[in-house]
């Protein structure tokens, strides 16, 4: 049994706004009936203000009250304003969600996009989402949906994927895509956090150790391997990365060479400008 706040727990015995409005100029729907949980969004927009908004969903609780919560939080603002809402915004007019339930949230904020865009006259454009690869086909999840969700979330986990999408929620024959769309993702978000100097909060070291061995398996090691050489991680301490050269490039006069003009350097380049490598027993 999920444990719900008292707030989600209003909406979803006494929801606000259930139906449709008439004389509606804009609706979205998502979901399917199918794939456990739908939802319509039907507003009433003047002079580019919601005067009134309506929902009728099939699905859980939680999807009862995000959609409630998601017609009283846009109601007199202007479309402009309603669009900047995102899913968390509705997670913290409720008080929060359990972390499973964290899809119908979602759900509310991607009905909404389609209502707005229906009202600019946008709503039969194919969008990104649409033409992407379906990673899930138990419930229709595009890996370009993951990337979304996962970016304006900052999702680093295939769990919290399945909790915000229900990708692999069903067969779980996906689950390992979305892991290597994850690993895809951050990896690039990285490389470009170090090319632009960004502040932002670092990888906590299995992170780190992660992207280095990653690193050192697609870039370093087939480089050493060529001449015969080999290198494996030993440690890493903070910025401080510990291997051990092997092979022919064990003893090799160049290793220092080795290990700050292409090792050092790719790290730096890809995972931390900070990083420092040394040689296993050299330090």
């Amino acid at each position: 049994m999920w444990e719900y706040n008292k707030k989600v727990m209003e909406h979803y015995e006494h929801p606000r706004n259930t139906g449709e409005v008439k004389d509606a100029n804009a609706s979205g729907e998502v979901g399917s009936i199918v794939c456990g949980d739908a939802l319509k969004l039907t507003l009433k927009i003047e002079n580019d203000i919601i005067t009134d908004a309506k929902f009728l969903t099939f699905g859980c609780g939680s999807a009862i009250a995000t959609a409630s919560a998601l017609t009283e939080m846009i109601k007199g603002k202007s479309v402009e304003e309603a669009e900047k809402i995102r899913n968390q915004d509705i997670v913290d007019y409720l008080g929060g969600l359990p972390q499973e339930k964290m899809h119908c949230s979602v759900m509310g904020q991607e009905a909404l996009e389609a209502a707005i865009k229906e009202y600019r006259g946008q709503a039969r454009e194919h969008t990104e989402e649409d033409e992407g690869e379906i990673i899930c086909k138990c419930f229709g999840v595009t890996d370009a949906k993951i990337k979304r969700v996962a970016l304006e979330n900052n999702l680093h986990s295939v769990e919290e994927i399945t909790n915000y999408t229900k990708a692999g929620g069903g067969c779980g024959s996906c689950l390992y895509r979305i892991e290597e769309i994850l690993d895809e993702l951050w990896r690039g978000e990285s490389q470009k956090r170090v090319r632009r100097g960004s502040t932002a909060a670092p990888m906590t070291l299995v992170q780190k150790i992660r992207k280095i061995e990653d690193i050192l398996a697609a870039e370093v090691r087939p480089a050493l391997q060529k001449d015969g050489g080999d290198i494996e991680l030993i440690d890493v301490v903070e910025n401080t990365v510990m291997v051990r050269l092997m092979g022919m490039c064990q003893g090799c006069h160049a290793a220092v060479v080795t290990l700050k003009e292409l090792v050092e350097k790719k790290l730096r380049e890809s995972v931390d400008p900070q990083i420092e490598v040394v040689q296993h027993g050299l330090r």
